[in-house]
C-alpha cells in the first residue's frame, strides 16, 4: 500500500533566521518523507507505464492542499500553487523507473517486474533516483504550503513522465503545459550523483549536461545454416565489425578537446548457434555539447554502418536501416540564474556543502523545457547521495559507491532527501522574496 496522504507532521515552533526554521520543519517532515520514498523505491514503473506512480505522487500534492492536474503529455501531472504577485517558478520531477533487476539488498528493494518493448519481462528499479526526485519534490510542496509567509509568486509543480526516453518534456510541453497553466519565468530541477557526498549539491553556470540522441540500427544479412557460412552475408559478424569501428568514431574523428562519448547498450540477433540470422539489432547513444559535434557523429555512424555492409557484399536492397529514436539538446543553465542559486544554496546549507562542478556528459530532457520560445532561464542542480570517508587530512568520497544505471546505485536517504528538499526551497525563497 502506499504510504498514507496525510500530512500531519507536528512541527517544532519556528524560531531564529529562516533557514533555521525551514531545517526544523524539514527535521520533523523527513520520517513521512522516508516512507514515501521506499515505497516508490520499492514500486518503479517503466517510461510511459507511470500510471500508480503518477497516482502517488499528485495523491501527495493533494494532500499538501495543491490543485493537481493529471494525464498531461501521457501520465504527467502538473499543480499550480498561487500566492500573489511574482514571478512563476517550475519545479520538475521525473517519474519513471528503469529496466534494471535491483541488487541492493536493501529492506525496501525493489522487486517490481515489468514489461520491456521488445524485451519481454524485465526487473525494475529507480536506478537513476527519480524516487528522490519525486520525494523532494513533495518535501518541498510541503515546507512552502505551510511558509506562504515568506514568499510570493506562482509555483507550477511537475511530475515528467518518460524522461528515461527523452519524450517526456516534450510531450508536456505538446499538450499545453505552458499554455494550459502559468508560463514558468524560472525553471529548476535537480539529479541525484553519487559523485558527490550526501548532504552536498552541486552545480555550474553555463553548459552543464550533455545533449543526447538514440538510435536503433538493424543489421541485415541473409541467413542460413551455421555450417555453410560462404552462403550466407553473417549480420552477426557485420554487428561485431560495426560495434568495433564505431569506437573509433570518438578517439579519431573528434578532436580531443571536444567531449563527445558513443556507446552501444544493446545487441541482439539470432536464435540458435547453428543458425545465421537475417539480421541484428543494435541500440546506441551519443552525447555531445555542440550542434556541429551532433551531427558529425549521426553521420560518422551511418557512414560506418553502411561501409562495413558494403564491405561485406551486401546488396543496395538490404543496406542496414537507421531509426532514430530521440534526441534532446545539453542542459545550459543561466549563468545569473546559477550565481543566485549559488549564493541561496551557500545561505541553507553552508559553503562547504555547495560545489562547483565540471561539465557531466549524462543528458537529460529538462532541456526541452528551455528550448519553448521565448526561452526559460534553465537552472539544473545536482545532489549528493554517496557516503564519504573520513581521515586525518580530509573527507573524500566513497570510491566504491555505485553509479547511477547500476543494479547497487544505493543513495542515502536522509542526508539526500533532507538536503534536497533545504535546496529547493532555498532556491523558491531566492527567486520569489516577499
Amino acid at each position: 500500500m502506499p504510504p498514507s496522504d496525510s500530512i500531519e507532521e507536528t512541527t517544532s515552533k519556528p524560531e531564529g533566521k529562516d533557514p533555521d526554521r525551514i531545517s526544523i520543519q524539514v527535521h520533523d517532515l523527513y520520517p513521512s518523507l522516508f516512507d514515501l520514498y521506499t515505497h516508490l523505491h520499492a514500486n518503479p514503473e517503466l517510461s510511459g507505464q507511470e500510471l500508480q506512480t503518477s497516482r502517488c505522487i499528485a495523491g501527495q500534492l493533494r494532500a499538501a492542499g495543491l490543485q493537481v492536474t493529471e494525464g498531461v503529455g501521457g501520465h504527467g501531472i502538473v499543480s499550480v500553487l498561487e500566492n500573489g504577485e511574482g514571478p512563476t517558478v517550475l519545479l520538475r520531477a521525473d517519474l519513471d523507473g528503469l529496466p534494471v533487476e535491483e541488487k541492493t539488498g536493501l529492506p525496501y528493494a525493489s522487486m517490481a517486474r515489468g514489461l520491456l518493448a521488445g524485451k519481454g519481462e524485465v526487473g525494475l528499479m529507480h536506478a537513476c533516483g527519480h524516487d528522490v526526485h519525486m520525494t523532494v519534490l513533495v518535501g518541498a510542496a510541503r515546507i512552502l504550503v505551510k511558509n506562504m509567509d515568506l514568499w510570493q509568486g506562482t509555483l507550477v509543480l511537475v511530475g515528467q513522465p518518460l524522461e528515461e526516453v527523452g519524450a517526456g518534456a516534450r510531450a508536456m510541453i505538446e499538450d499545453g503545459l505552458f499554455t494550459r497553466f502559468p508560463r514558468p519565468d524560472f525553471a529548476l530541477a535537480l539529479h541525484v550523483t553519487p559523485s558527490l557526498a550526501a548532504g552536498s549539491v552541486g552545480l555550474r553556470e553555463g553548459l552543464f549536461w550533455a545533449g543526447c540522441a538514440s538510435l536503433d540500427i538493424i543489421i541485415r544479412g541473409i541467413g542460413g545454416h551455421g555450417s555453410r557460412p560462404h552462403e550466407t552475408k553473417d549480420p552477426i559478424v557485420m554487428a561485431a565489425e560495426t560495434v568495433l569501428l564505431l569506437q573509433t568514431i570518438v578517439s579519431r574523428e573528434i578532436s580531443p578537446i571536444e567531449p563527445a562519448v558513443l556507446s552501444v547498450g544493446s545487441i541482439h540477433g539470432g536464435t540458435k548457434g547453428n543458425i545465421i540470422p537475417e539480421e541484428v539489432v543494435l541500440q546506441l547513444n551519443y552525447r555531445y555539447f555542440s550542434d556541429a559535434t551532433a551531427r558529425h557523429l549521426r553521420s560518422a555512424i551511418e557512414r560506418t554502418t553502411r561501409g562495413v555492409a558494403i564491405a561485406s557484399g551486401i546488396p543496395e536492397e538490404r543496406m542496414p536501416i537507421l531509426i532514430d529514436q530521440y534526441s534532446g539538446p545539453p542542459i545550459t543553465n543561466d549563468p545569473e540564474l546559477a550565481r543566485r542559486m549559488f549564493s541561496a544554496f551557500r545561505r541553507a546549507l553552508g559553503n562547504e556543502h555547495v560545489i562547483h562542478t565540471e561539465r557531466y556528459t549524462f543528458s537529460d530532457d529538462f532541456s526541452q523545457f528551455g528550448m519553448h520560445e521565448p526561452g526559460i532561464p534553465l537552472c539544473y542542480f545536482l545532489l549528493g547521495t554517496a557516503g564519504n570517508v573520513c581521515d586525518a587530512e580530509e573527507t573524500v568520497i566513497d570510491a566504491a559507491s555505485p553509479g547511477i544505471h547500476n543494479p547497487s546505485f544505493a543513495p542515502l536517504p536522509e542526508p539526500s532527501i533532507k538536503t534536497g528538499v533545504k535546496a529547493m526551497v532555498a532556491a523558491i525563497l531566492e527567486i520569489l522574496p516577499r
